[in-house]
């Protein structure tokens, strides 16, 4: 018979329990959350931070004479980071379905290991060729990381939890923003050490401490929760049925069907979610790649400039975490971005029209505002909309690969003769930031409307097990039939009538 059009409790009499068998009433839920993010946000936050440093690292190496002792232009220094972003975004989607047959401890451990080895290589570089082939194979090193720590995470916590462990790992991407001017500056004092210029330490240490992290995390990582070595046999069986019980059916495992990745390819929150993505992704890799010399040439020296940027980085930290906090508190993922969209909107008009150094270095505070918070609050919106582990790991690489390549765009757009007030650069940095907020807004309207339909009983599917009477409408049976309530969750995941997206 077809559902009504209220929620369904997920009891054992009408779902099947995970391991029915073993008894969880010993478990202390407070206690093994606490000991599920010490083992699992901190590392993946190091993790997260070397990528950022790695990447970002040029930008500080450019203000130390890297474009002179290569003898390349300030178009090939465009190009050799527009190189990196092909084979960075392309690869993503493939990745995460790796990620999620393979052991997370082996596939992220090994992809930080060969960028180390590639960041380090830049630190012997002598033309713009072996430039542009490194930014290249960093690409495809490092391609998979974010959107496999994102699905990683998301495999481990209710959504009410995601946003704060989400913004918890982001976090150091501004810490390593505000990081990376500190260290560059203070390894350009080994400018001449062994007859190798100031920036050519910056990746060769940088590498190897990248290097070094790449062989722990090989005993550091975790697996999913179903295999975690760290918990014990009742505390993994707990937090598959509490996930369960928050509407991810698919945890505990699924066997990988072709099916899933057309799930999340026909779906139009795929599509939408890569237009919130690129809104904020757009614009961060332009923050983190030019800040610094944005700074610089509102008059002040390479050294101060990478120092300046350090209170913005600090300030984006601060804001990220108490998005996350207030995200998870509230569930009010949707207005928050509309909200953060909306000072962005404000900082990258006034970059605009400044002729004030320190009005447009005020300005940079407002622009990071709508970067760094969005990017983790967007993640967990994203992530709590999409169930089946399969498809939410295409929908979520899909998303940040695609977010991913207008790092192309962005990295190309603040031009050298447009110095000191990149006009250009930030009229296009707030045309992405209006695409994030136009498709937030459409995000939300789509949800909200299907939730009402859902509610109205037009997604109710017909359960044959359920014994509680009614006809079988051409409606419902044009939604599916199914043996029991779990075959049609597990089937349908958040297409499933009783599945209700947040706001």
């Amino acid at each position: 018979m077809s559902h009504s059009g209220s929620v369904v409790p997920l009891t054992t009499d009408k779902v099947d329990l995970y391991e029915a068998h073993v008894d969880t009433s010993q478990v202390d839920e407070r206690r093994l959350l606490r000991k599920i993010d010490i083992r699992v946000v901190p590392w993946l936050g190091l993790l997260y931070f070397l990528n950022f440093l790695d990447r970002g690292s040029i930008g500080n190496a450019k203000l130390y004479h890297m474009e002179t002792d290569l003898g390349i232009t300030d178009k090939q220094y465009l190009i050799a980071l527009t190189a990196f972003f092909f084979p960075y975004a392309l690869l993503e989607p493939a990745s995460n379905i790796i990620l999620r047959r393979v052991r997370p401890s082996i596939w992220l451990s090994s992809m930080m290991f060969v960028w180390g080895i590639v960041m380090m290589c830049h630190g012997f570089l002598h033309n713009y060729g072996g430039l542009v082939t490194l930014r290249v194979l960093l690409g495809v090193a490092e391609a998979g990381l974010y959107p496999g720590i994102v699905f990683y995470i998301s495999c481990w916590y209710k959504r009410s939890e995601l946003g704060t462990r989400i913004a918890a790992f982001f976090t150091s991407a501004t810490i390593a923003g505000a990081f990376s001017g500190l260290l560059a500056a203070a390894i350009s004092n080994m400018n001449g050490v062994a007859g190798k210029p100031g920036w050519s330490w910056i990746f060769i240490l940088e590498g190897l401490l990248t290097v070094l992290c790449a062989v722990a995390s090989y005993w550091v990582v975790s697996n999913f929760p179903e295999t975690a070595g760290f918990l014990t046999k009742e505390e993994r069986v707990f937090v598959i049925r509490r996930l369960r019980d928050d509407m991810q059916f698919s945890a505990g495992g699924e066997a990988f069907q072709a099916r899933y990745i057309w799930q999340s390819l026909r779906d139009w929150k795929t599509y939408l979610a890569m237009g919130i993505y690129m809104g904020y992704n757009g614009p961060l890799f332009a923050f983190s790649l030019f800040t610094p010399t944005i700074i610089d040439e509102l008059g002040y020296t390479a050294t101060t400039a990478n120092l300046l940027s350090v209170p913005v980085y600090i300030w984006s930290c601060i804001v990220t975490v108490i998005v996350g906090l207030v995200g998870d508190r509230l569930g009010k993922r949707g207005y928050i971005n509309l909200i953060l969209f909306g000072t962005g909107l404000v900082g990258y008009i006034i970059l605009i029209t400044s002729r004030t150094p320190a009005l447009s270095y005020f300005a940079c505070f407002l622009a990071s505002s709508a970067i760094y918070p969005t990017a983790p609050n967007s993640v967990a919106w994203v992530a709590s909309n999409v169930e089946g582990s399969f498809k939410r790991g295409v929908t979520l690489a899909m998303a940040i690969g695609w977010a991913n390549l207008n790092g192309a765009v962005s990295s190309n757009v603040y031009r050298a003769q447009d110095a000191p007030w990149y006009r250009l650069g930030h009229g296009i940095m707030l045309a992405y930031i209006s695409i994030g907020w136009l498709c937030s807004a459409a995000f939300m309207f789509l949800l909200r409307r299907e939730n009402e339909r859902r509610d109205r009983g037009e997604r109710d599917e017909v359960i044959d097990s359920d014994n509680s009477g009614g006809d079988m409408s051409e409606l419902a049976l044009k939604n599916g039939r199914f043996e029991t309530i779990d075959d049609a969750r597990r089937e349908k995941g958040d297409e499933w009538s009783q599945f209700r997206y947040t706001l």
